[in-house]
């Protein structure tokens, strides 16, 4: 099972250049990174809502009021990537992008699980995790300069 959702996320990480350049081109038919991103995120609302007719039974959405206010912050990350993602792509490049958010991921993920914010375990930084960042460091800096 652990190698099904190694694939997901891979697949998923596949996907992020291919939408960073559609919605960068998307930008440019619409008037702003920020009307395309508006278009992504009802394009996908769409499809999230036909999943949840075809797929889930109940309409139940559980408890939202009581739910801790930064649970709602995950759409205005995804906007702020999104939005982040259409303006650079066509500055930087694909593959400069990508290295450069996986970085930001790397380091951000060392920070969630050493404190283990929004319910990750804690997990403390450590040599061996430090020096994985800094030789995505080092391979942002081939990408993009070489």
């Amino acid at each position: 099972m652990a190698a099904l959702y190694a694939l997901f996320a891979f697949v998923a990480g596949c996907v992020l250049p291919v939408q960073a350049g559609v919605n960068a081109r998307l930008a440019e038919w619409v008037g702003g990174p920020v009307r395309a991103a508006l278009v992504s995120f009802v394009v996908g609302l769409l499809a999230l809502f036909a999943l949840v007719l075809l797929f889930y039974r109940t309409r139940s959405t559980g408890s939202l009021g009581e739910a801790p206010w930064w649970l709602w912050m995950g759409g205005l990350l995804g906007a702020v990537y999104v939005v982040a993602a259409a303006v650079t792509a066509p500055r930087l490049g694909a593959a400069t992008l990508v290295v450069l958010v996986v970085a930001g991921q790397a380091v951000m993920g060392l920070v969630v699980d050493h404190f283990g914010w929004v319910g990750f375990p804690e997990e403390p930084v450590s040599a061996g995790r430090i020096a994985g960042v800094v030789l995505l460091g080092v391979g942002v800096g081939l990408v993009r300069f070489t």
